[in-house]
């Protein structure tokens, strides 16, 4: 289980951007993460993925703080992939950073054959998009914080995106909290969801979607 207790976020003398944020992620489960604009969704995925430390509060996996170095259990998917790679590197350099992706999960994400040699500058967001998403699936990897990353895709590559990453991350029983705007997307793939409002963070009351 991926758990955060009693996070506080802060700049003083601002006040708090959230505060006595607790939330949970099991193994395999899907959980939705909504919220106005600047509300500190996008930050509180960075502290789930230890990429930034909260002013006060824990997270832990399994009950234990884990590592920030080498290859993070917790893997956090930005909405602009760019700001994740080196732009003059490779695809296939990208992705062996961590891992080797065999060829049937590269052609599940829609990753084609002849991107492997271009460099990350020739693609389009959307195209690297998937990249990106497949890179974070390397082994030890347990959850995943998807950060509005279809919203740049369009419908087509999005449904095919969601389906492709669903059935990884069902195989592998990998948590993921999905960060995003859309209330139709967050009722169809997730089992909870989280609202974050006002520097705190409530339950939304929640139905899938058949």
């Amino acid at each position: 289980m991926l758990e955060a207790c009693q996070l506080c976020y802060a700049f003083p003398p601002q006040p708090p951007l959230f505060e006595d944020v607790s939330l949970r992620i099991e193994a395999g489960e899907w959980v939705g993460l909504s919220g106005n604009s600047g509300a500190g969704k996008s930050t509180l995925g960075r502290l789930l993925a230890g990429y930034d430390e909260p002013t006060a509060g824990r997270i832990r996996i399994e009950g234990e703080r884990f590592s920030t170095k080498g290859l993070r259990p917790v893997q956090w998917l930005p909405q602009s992939p760019e700001l994740a790679v080196n732009p003059r590197w490779q695809v296939v350099r990208v992705l062996n950073e961590a891992w080797e992706p065999p060829e049937a999960l590269r052609r599940a994400f829609g990753i084609k054959s002849q991107w492997l040699n271009r460099p990350v500058r020739t693609l389009s967001g959307g195209e690297l998009q998937r990249i990106c998403v497949l890179r974070a699936l390397a082994p030890g990897v347990r959850y995943l914080i998807a950060d509005e990353i279809s919203t740049m895709l369009d419908p087509i590559t999005q449904l095919a995106l969601w389906q492709a990453l669903k059935a990884e991350a069902e195989k592998r029983k990998l948590g993921v909290l999905v960060i995003s705007h859309d209330a139709a997307l967050l009722k169809r793939l997730c089992q909870r969801r989280y609202h974050l409002e006002n520097a705190r963070l409530h339950a939304a009351e929640h139905h899938q979607l058949p």
